[in-house]
């Protein structure tokens, strides 16, 4: 069955804007965030991988060539998806077009769940958590990126302007008050889901998972030469979490 979901990412326009940004047409390479990521990832070699908001499937392709046995990739959007295939030669890696925050597996299945920059578009935190709890081995390891909840708290998600149109300040406001944030993204509007870092960490302790590694990256030093890159030193806009599950069978 043919399944249909709204998704901001399979609107032509957007889709269309979105592929010419930087780590979109240049990959791993072209993320912001990858020299901070890449050494916090686990050993892949002999896993089974699930990817929740697999995106192009860049980090899939990655977990396959570092050694991983197969991967499942997931996304709701199939335009995502069609490009996911078209970049793919092999057939350890899976493609399913679903909800990350609905969709289900068998328990312990899977030796590694990672998920970068598609959390903060789930309604809640908590819950799927403990789905990823369930289908994850015991000892299995979660790693998962997020729009940092400094970034996301007041909603717009851009910096204030003085009278001069320089950078004054970057807003932090209502960050108590979690739930839906609507702000323009490539010109359209992208509705996300605020949480605060303790919904993050403390939603993690509090279902079977140790915290191995919290960090907030930054910029690399290659890409300071890209505009507006300098501007990202002044505030974080990503948070990156690796834990454990310790579930006792």
């Amino acid at each position: 069955m043919e399944i249909k979901m709204k998704n901001i990412y399979d609107n032509e326009e957007f889709f269309e804007k979105y592929s010419q940004m930087n780590r979109s047409k240049n990959g791993l390479s072209g993320a912001g965030e990858w020299s901070t990521l890449k050494p916090i990832l686990p050993d892949f070699e002999g896993k089974v991988v699930l990817d929740l908001g697999c995106g192009y499937g860049w980090h899939d392709r990655y977990a396959i060539e570092q050694g991983a046995d197969t991967v499942v990739g997931v996304d709701m959007s199939e335009k995502m998806l069609e490009v996911a295939r078209a970049k793919t030669e092999t057939d350890k890696i899976v493609y399913v077009h679903d909800d990350i925050s609905k969709i289900n597996f068998a328990d312990n299945k899977f030796d590694i769940v990672i998920s970068f920059l598609a959390l903060h578009y789930v309604e809640s935190f908590e819950e799927v958590v403990q789905k990823i709890s369930k289908y994850l081995k015991p000892n299995g390891i979660l790693v998962f990126s997020v729009e940092h909840p400094i970034f996301t708290a007041q909603g717009s998600e851009e910096w204030d302007y003085d009278a001069d149109g320089q950078i004054k300040d970057f807003p932090v406001d209502n960050y108590f008050y979690e739930g839906k944030r609507e702000t323009d993204f490539l010109g359209e509007t992208v509705v996300k889901y605020h949480k605060t870092l303790t919904t993050y960490l403390d939603g993690l302790l509090t279902n079977d998972f140790q915290i191995s590694r919290v960090v907030e990256p930054m910029p690399p030093k290659g890409m300071m030469n890209i505009p507006g890159m300098k501007d990202e030193m002044r505030r974080p806009m990503m948070l990156i979490v690796s834990a454990v599950n310790k579930k006792v069978l």
